[in-house]
């Protein structure tokens, strides 16, 4: 499977476009474009790649990886996949951007088309992705986990070093350091993990460096 990722918005999210070289059906994961110039550079390596958008997925539904949804459904006729337990949070979006005071018009809430639970598959053409969920960072939250390549899209769950915050809507702490330790530390070692934010990192290199992570 293609990967490339792009980072967008205030928050420095990191948004993903997963594609079958065979067949270039293509998923964009996370889209949190912000503005004309960021949705037209998505949009080029789309183009220039020659990718079908046959999938809208979202790790969870906290609103700077949901800002593009509405723009990548209305471009590409794809409908957000997410996990139901974060449809309050798609519905609130409007809330979610007032509660940050981002400088945009009043975003449509979104809304899930596909449920995504624990152990779906998602196919790309010759190429799939497992879905993982782990809730803590949200009750929703999923990782996308592609294990003939070996990596895995973490969302705000796992980290270079890191886990994602619990203090906003939906967290739980003890809930999370259990979805880490139980869904993601217990991956083969060497399995990439690409984040909602920052550099990529391996389950490898967490276990034994992330001090979040040690003897919980």
């Amino acid at each position: 499977m293609k990967l490339a990722r792009f980072e967008f918005n205030f928050f420095g999210v990191n948004t993903y476009v997963a594609w079958c070289s065979d067949t270039h059906e293509a998923a964009i994961i996370d889209p949190g474009m912000m503005s004309a110039a960021e949705q037209q550079r998505l949009d080029e390596y789309i183009r220039s790649n020659d990718l079908k958008i046959t999938h809208l997925l979202n790790t969870h539904l906290h609103i700077d990886h949901a800002l593009g949804n509405g723009y990548i459904s209305d471009r590409y006729s794809v409908d957000t996949e997410a996990h139901t337990a974060d449809a309050g949070l798609g519905v609130s979006i409007a809330e979610q951007a007032a509660m940050f005071h981002l400088p945009i018009a009043t975003p449509a809430p979104v809304t899930i088309s596909t449920p995504l639970s624990d152990n779906d598959r998602i196919t790309l053409g010759n190429e799939y992705f497992d879905v993982i969920h782990i809730p803590g960072h949200t009750q929703g939250s999923v990782a996308f986990y592609n294990p003939t390549d070996g990596f895995l899209m973490s969302g705000d769950a796992l980290f270079h070093e890191s886990i994602g915050r619990t203090d906003l809507p939906g967290g739980n702490h003890t809930q999370l350091l259990t979805s880490i330790n139980t869904r993601l530390l217990t991956l083969p070692p060497q399995t990439i993990v690409y984040p909602g934010h920052g550099p990529e990192t391996n389950v490898e290199h967490e276990t034994k460096y992330n001090p979040w992570l040690k003897k919980h």
